[in-house]
Order: structure tokens, then C-alpha cells, then sequence
């Protein structure tokens, strides 16, 4: 049965590791064999590793699986770990004899979270990243977890969500999200999310988009004046696509912040969507199941995000952010 997760493309696992002192942590995601895979980044602040080699006209164009952090730059270091552990199971591009896992990466900004992170001269991403890789599985939890763990957004705790979908031909499409947004994910103080009109199965609280006009919703609100927060996301299909298709996928699947967030793509963000496909559908797809991955691809990371926030549990930190279930609690105690 799905179970409403990127996991549900068969081929797909997905490991977390998290540390509750720093408040940080690291997500990967596998690929059972190296998938054919690009990138779209809208961020103005990308904090990104060995992506290049996603561009369509490079010579390596199948990954192992990504790596998502916390961290900021920090957190690159998270594919090392990663990436010996794919070492040590024979996973990598061979050259020669040689093995070289390919695990591009991203990481968002969680430094001013509460947590701490005066972590010396080793920040901790390496062993976090080798963690999240060696634990991967098809289930895996949400919210205040792996990358998500010490995200935020402006009002609310943000967090790792996920979601799935099937196109009118059958092809599974599935996306994860990693929510640390400088805006709102919901509509004002409200609890209806901008992503309430692509809810399914009332995933996050069934409260739909809500009433037309409400307070505030459309007011500019930023957790900082130097906007420096980042949205991860990797969406994956089964479809076999080449990486100039998955790179239209990527661009496509951007567009999903814009449904879920307030503001999305600003000048000191890492929006940053990997791509990928695995190949494992029966049927070959054409143009018009191309642009219903698209399109779907971008609803996946819209519902992926509301479910990042509406799954998340607070930091243990001092002046930790609400979540929106306690923000759905004091709202039922009120009425």
C-alpha cells in the first residue's frame, strides 16, 4: 500500500540522523541502482556540493542518491559520510578500477536555531551523513527529523515532510521536502497552509485553503531582515527520462514552494530541487506524461512542505518555535 511518502517509487529509501544538542541533522536519499538525475536551483544562496555534474550537457549523469543538511555550509561535510558508506558496499562510479559514490548535496541554514553549535573543529555532518545513509529504508519519519530537525519558518517549526502521487498513465511520482523557510507556510496566523487547495486525504489537518480573506495573510513576514533560510527538495519518478527531461522536472517541481510558502525563491535562499528518475515503469513516457510528472512533481513538494510543518515537534531548546499543532491546540482551547 502507499503510504504517501517520496518511498513509494519503488527503488527509493531514505535514512535520517539527527543531534538534539547542535539541533541539526542530516537526510540522504538512495537510489537501489544509479539513477538518471538533474537539479533546478532558485535560490539566491545556494550552499550546494558536487551539483554541476547534474547539468545536462556533463558526462556523469546517474547518481547514487542525494545528501540534505543542515548546517549551512557546514553541512557538506554530511556526503563524505555518505559517501564512504556507498564505498564500503561496492556503490559508485567506476572509473579504472576505482569507485567513486556520486551524492550531490545541498544544505540550508539552521545555525540560529538555539542549539549549539560550537562544535570545535569537527562539525558533526560527516558521522551524520554516514548514519542517515547506513539506516535508509522505505519508511522513514517526518517532521522534526534528519534535515529537518532544526528547520524552521517564521511563526511555526518547520520540518521534513513528504508526498506521492500517480499520473493518469500510472507513473508514480513522489517528492521530499525539507522546510526551513524565512516566510509563512500558512495563510497569516491562521492554521489553513497556502498548500491547502492540493491536499489529499486531509494529510495535513484537512482544514483546506480556508476562508478568502484573511488577516495578514498577504502581509511580507520574514524571520530575519537578511533573509538567509533554504527549502531542499528531491522529487523522484518512475519513468525512464533523460537529464535534459529531469532538468524540466526540476524547474517544474520548483514551483511547488510558490504554492506552499510566502515568500519562496528570495535573494538569501537555497531552493534547491534534485531531480530524478528510476526507470523502473513498464511504459515509456511522452510529452504529455512529461508534463503531467511536472506537474505533479510541483504538487508532491507543495503537500511535502505543509506536511514538514504540520508533522513537526518542537526543538528542546529555550524559546523554541510553536508547531502548528500546538498552535492548533491553544486555537480549539480559545473556541
Amino acid at each position: 500500500m502507499p503510504a504517501n511518502l517520496i518511498t513509494d517509487v519503488d527503488g527509493v529509501r531514505v535514512g535520517s540522523a539527527d543531534d538534539a544538542r547542535f539541533a541539526t541533522g542530516v537526510t540522504v536519499v538512495l537510489f537501489d541502482e544509479p539513477a538518471v538525475a538533474s537539479i533546478a536551483v532558485n535560490g539566491g544562496a545556494p550552499a550546494l556540493r558536487d551539483t554541476a555534474l547534474l547539468e545536462p550537457e556533463m558526462t556523469v549523469e546517474r547518481v547514487d542518491g542525494f545528501v540534505l543538511s543542515g548546517g549551512s555550509a557546514f553541512g557538506l561535510d554530511a556526503a563524505g559520510g555518505a559517501m564512504a558508506y556507498l564505498a564500503g558496499i561496492g556503490r559508485g562510479f567506476a572509473h579504472r578500477g576505482a569507485l567513486v559514490p556520486i551524492l550531490p548535496g545541498a544544505s540550508l541554514f539552521d545555525l540560529l536555531n538555539g542549539g549549539d553549535k560550537a562544535w570545535g573543529l569537527k562539525a558533526p555532518y560527516w558521522e551524520l551523513g554516514l548514519k542517515a545513509a547506513s539506516t535508509a529504508a522505505v519508511p522513514f519519519a517526518l517532521g522534526t527529523a534528519g534535515a529537518g530537525y532544526g528547520a524552521t519558518t517564521y511563526d511555526l517549526k518547520g520540518g521534513l515532510g513528504s508526498a506521492s502521487a500517480v499520473t493518469s498513465r500510472g507513473f508514480r511520482v513522489g517528492a521530499l521536502a525539507v522546510v526551513n523557510s524565512v516566510g509563512r507556510a500558512t495563510r497569516g496566523k491562521s492554521l489553513h497552509f497556502w498548500a491547502g487547495s492540493y491536499e489529499r486525504d486531509a494529510e495535513f489537518g484537512g482544514l483546506g485553503f480556508g476562508p478568502k480573506d484573511i488577516d495578514d495573510a498577504l502581509a511580507l513576514r520574514l524571520k530575519s531582515d537578511t533573509p538567509s533560510s533554504s527549502d531542499l527538495a528531491v522529487v523522484v519518478a518512475d519513468a525512464a527520462l533523460t537529464t535534459t527531461q529531469l532538468k524540466r522536472i526540476a524547474i517544474m517541481a520548483q514551483d511547488g514552494f510558490a504554492l506552499a510558502l510566502r515568500p519562496a525563491h528570495t535573494p538569501m535562499d537555497n531552493d534547491v530541487v534534485f531531480a530524478a528518475a528510476t526507470a523502473r515503469a513498464s511504459d515509456a513516457p511522452d510529452l504529455r506524461d512529461l508534463t503531467e510528472i511536472g506537474m505533479l512533481a510541483a504538487e508532491c513538494v507543495a503537500r511535502a512542505v505543509a506536511r514538514g510543518v504540520y508533522e513537526a515537534s518542537p526543538l528542546p531548546t529555550p524559546s523554541a518555535q510553536p508547531t502548528w499543532r500546538q498552535r492548533q491546540a491553544i486555537s480549539s482551547t480559545i473556541s
